[in-house]
């Protein structure tokens, strides 16, 4: 699965465009998590359309956009597995750019895990992902 980074400039409104922008081209959102780094707004965004997202994207101006594997990992939904997870990876050298929830059912979590792109196959190879 492919993670859309967006980087806007930290101005009231900057989510709400781009959140309009693919609502207003049928594209849903699926994940997203937003926060400010140093004095930029960063939208990580994952949706049902990669490509019209991305198409749609470049239409806003002063937005930095890319793309990113991003891997979807299914694990128990409960106290400390997230701890097991990350350390797994840590003991075995993977650096990761973000990692975060998309979705939670019943027992499981699904979680979005984006390492540095040198790690994704070694991060498959150790989570069992073909």
């Amino acid at each position: 699965m492919k993670e859309i980074t967006v980087i806007a400039g930290n101005d009231v409104g900057s989510l709400a465009k781009v959140a309009e922008m693919l609502g207003s081209i049928g594209v849903n959102i699926e994940a997203i998590s937003a926060y400010n780094s140093e004095g930029k707004a960063v939208f990580r965004i994952m949706t049902s359309d990669v490509s019209s997202t991305h198409k749609a994207l470049s239409k806003i101006s002063d937005l930095e956009i890319r793309e990113a594997e991003t891997i979807i990992y299914k694990m128990n939904n409960r106290p400390g597995e997230l701890g097991k997870l990350t350390r797994k990876l840590a003991d075995k050298g993977v650096n990761l750019r973000s990692l975060y929830i998309v979705s939670r059912k019943n027992d499981v979590t699904e979680v979005a895990i984006h390492p540095a792109e040198k790690d994704i196959e070694k991060t498959k190879e150790i989570l069992g992902i073909k």
